[in-house]
């Protein structure tokens, strides 16, 4: 195979991953595209909402660790009360500090495609992170931090009571499992595990997958298993 015909098999595949993904195009610039609408379930009614709300306002005036004096809004939370699914990721980034909300910048336009291809909106599902407020320059959430944190992910957790929990990434996986800090998210995949007797899959965190695009294959997989617990078939 000569250098070109390598290259065109690259594009090819690379091509064909961004379709995957929900990407029809690819633009000239660097505009947005506005996403297209996905499929939605109906939601399921029930006393979730009122306790998240109890809880998200505990959150908002939590001032336990040193990111309450830098945070500019707590991203508590958002989505379906009464969820089947639930996502954790990690920590709020600058995006989602400006605006209170998780999964708000290029990593949650990833994920609205992620969660398309299991056809489930964002509306449809629940989104929420470890760590409630931005860390300073992105850095990665201190054990400290998590565990002060943790407890408000795990009351949200009991509120929703989903039927399974996707964890984004390590930090997420992590802290649901209880594993110690050298775990590595690759040697969680591509089987289930349990938060209490939630199941639990963990995957990559959509950032990671920004930056290593190559091994957005493999979260495939694990979106899979996540549509399979979702319709009982595991």
């Amino acid at each position: 195979m000569s250098d070109r015909e390598r290259l065109l098999a690259q594009l090819r595949g690379r091509i064909e991953l961004e379709r995957w993904f929900g990407v029809e195009w690819l633009p000239r610039s660097t505009a947005q595209r506005p996403a297209a609408p996905v499929s939605r379930e109906a939601p399921r009614t029930t006393g979730s909402a009122s306790a998240l709300a109890a809880i998200g306002a505990e959150a908002a005036g939590c001032t336990k660790c040193g990111l309450s004096r830098t945070r500019k809004n707590v991203v508590f939370g958002v989505g379906n009360p009464a969820a089947r699914l639930v996502l954790v990721g990690e920590a709020p980034g600058m995006h989602e500090d400006e605006t209170g909300e998780p999964f708000v910048g290029a990593a949650g336009g990833l994920l609205t495609r992620m969660l398309a291809k299991i056809e489930l909106a964002r509306e449809d599902v629940y989104i929420c992170n470890v760590i409630k407020c931005r860390p300073p320059q992105n850095r990665s959430p201190t054990i400290e931090e998590k565990a002060h944190c943790s407890p408000f992910l795990f009351r949200q957790l009991e509120a929703i009571a989903p039927q399974a929990i996707l964890a984004l990434g390590g930090h997420a996986a992590k802290t649901l499992l209880d594993l110690p800090p050298e775990t590595t998210t690759g040697s969680l995949r591509g089987r289930l595990h349990r938060w209490r007797e939630t199941p639990v899959v963990v995957t990559y965190h959509p950032a990671y997958l920004l930056r290593e695009p190559q091994d957005r294959w493999k979260s495939l997989d694990d979106l899979l298993m996540v549509k399979k617990v979702l319709v009982g078939e595991v």
